[in-house]
């Protein structure tokens, strides 16, 4: 108790500037390159190529200021059973380290350079925007009633490459949805995993998840079959789009570095959960982005 209690006039007794250096551990920005890369596909898919300067640069902008409101609100909503949860209790929020208002004008400032980033792109993007904003800040609280939160999680990081088509193209096609379904499946299927550690505590604590509601192991054969489905996605999408051997080889990759996701985690071993949540899955973003990249500049 006392320890909280001086981490919480710690917070108290510093300048708002002064904490700020913290913001960017309690959101995870670290964690942005996860969905960047699927963004960056969208966008050189969209543009046959390479995008202007232009597009790139407000693409980025909004892609990482919707993720930043997105985790920041999350933090805020999720404060009190972060609090209740002893993988969590260290966060920011519950141990004291932020205020709940350091982070709530976080979420506001990302919002706002959300929407003026997505005004610079086109009509569309501006007017679907607030729509995808919403969805953010909504999708959190799932866990409170249905065990399909995983998979809206899933959902949440599939706006990405949708999203940067839309900034490139300023209409939304059926391009890019397959690769949507692909990222959508890939995210549902490591959120499934990361998740499990947590099912007892969600258990005692009336929340939902698949683990929670399935168990441990049918929870990895569902991230399993989803991640059949991601992969089917990409190669699907890569027919359809008349993509060369590159992006092929990049799917294999992929396809290799989710064999050692499960050589690395299981139902009974998820001490290196944290290895496969944070280098596995930048690795297959990276490696399709790449793979894209090569395929379109050098067919």
């Amino acid at each position: 108790m006392g320890r909280v209690q001086d981490l919480t006039a710690l917070a108290d007794s510093k300048p708002f500037i002064k904490r700020s250096p913290q913001f960017f551990s309690a959101i995870r920005f670290q964690e942005t390159v996860f969905a960047l890369p699927f963004a960056y596909t969208g966008m050189i898919l969209a543009a046959d190529g390479l995008p202007t300067f232009y597009q790139f640069m407000w693409i980025t902008v909004a892609m990482v200021n919707a993720r930043t409101f997105g985790m920041a609100f999350n933090r805020v909503a999720d404060r009190h059973i972060d609090a209740r949860n002893p993988r969590t209790a260290s966060r920011h929020l519950p141990s004291k380290r932020l205020r709940v208002s350091d982070l709530a004008i976080l979420s506001a400032v990302a919002l706002g350079l959300f929407f003026a980033a997505s005004a610079m792109l086109n009509k569309l993007a501006l007017v679907l925007a607030p729509v995808a904003a919403m969805y953010l800040a909504l999708y959190p609280f799932s866990k409170r009633f249905t065990w399909t939160a995983n998979l809206l999680l899933g959902l949440a990081l599939a706006i990405a490459p949708s999203a940067a088509w839309i900034g490139v193209r300023g209409s939304l096609d059926w391009e890019p949805v397959l690769l949507s379904v692909a990222v959508a499946s890939w995210a549902a299927s490591f959120d499934i995993i990361y998740h499990t550690q947590d099912h007892e505590f969600y258990s005692r604590d009336g929340l939902y998840s698949i683990a929670q509601r399935f168990g441990s192991v049918a929870a990895f054969r569902w991230a399993k079959a989803l991640d059949v489905i991601a992969v089917g996605s990409l190669f699907v999408m890569g027919q359809w789009m008349e993509l060369s051997f590159p992006y092929y080889l990049g799917c294999v990759i992929s396809i290799g570095l989710l064999v050692a996701k499960y050589r690395l985690v299981s139902p009974t071993d998820m001490s290196r959960v944290t290895v496969t949540f944070f280098r596995i899955n930048a690795y297959i973003s990276s490696a399709i982005f790449a793979a894209t990249l090569v395929s379109i500049l050098f067919d």
